[in-house]
């Protein structure tokens, strides 16, 4: 059975989330649909998964606002806000994408730049910690999963034809077992899922 990532400090290690994040950050930099998405402001993480066979959600982004940026929602309750989390410069988040390790680790290269792309893709485009919201019934991914599917796979095809440095996503290539053999250890940021925070009740 695989070990967890462990969220400690170590002579011998690899901080998988931050590699991750750099690679986010030279999508972002070289697709242009992307270039409105500032990684200072999007906290990268990891999630624990139980097994590592490659099923099951791989990824997920967590705006941290509302419909159209906005900091409260209503609900039947009350108003609510979500808890705020800040860098350790004490940049305020407006996003976290979280990475269910080692299920994500254990994926094909195609399908981890796929799933990177997928929810960078997710994030609005006025970057005002709402998500990328569609016409129609299925606001996430628009009318067609497929379509979406289609832009994802294309947004990544764009970025590999730009030649981004091999040292920033090489790492992608390895599994779990071959992490754990060239670096010892992985590490990675972990933050807890937002919860509803009252503002008042009704």
């Amino acid at each position: 059975m695989m070990t967890p990532i462990q969220h400690i400090q170590r002579k011998q290690q690899f901080d998988y989330t931050a590699a991750l994040s750099r690679v986010c950050a030279d999508v972002c930099f070289r697709v242009p649909a992307l270039n409105h998405i500032d990684m200072e402001r999007v906290a990268v993480c990891y999630s624990q998964t139980r097994h590592s066979a490659p099923v099951g959600t791989f990824a997920c982004v967590v705006p941290l606002r509302f419909k159209d940026g906005s900091p409260t929602k209503i609900t039947r309750s009350g108003e609510v806000t979500l808890h705020r989390y800040c860098s350790d410069l004490g940049v305020e988040y407006l996003y976290i994408i979280y990475f269910y390790i080692p299920r994500f680790i254990e994926l094909r290269l195609s399908q981890k730049l796929e799933t990177i792309v997928h929810e960078l893709y997710h994030i609005s485009p006025l970057f005002n910690g709402d998500i990328r919201r569609f016409a129609g019934r299925c606001s996430t991914h628009g009318t067609s999963q497929k379509k979406y599917d289609s832009i994802v796979k294309n947004f990544v095809e764009h970025w590999l034809k730009q030649n981004p440095p091999p040292q920033i996503w090489d790492f992608l290539r390895l599994d779990y077992k071959e992490l754990i053999e060239m670096y010892g250890k992985l590490v990675g940021k972990k933050i807890n899922f937002p919860k509803f925070i009252p503002v008042k009740k009704w």
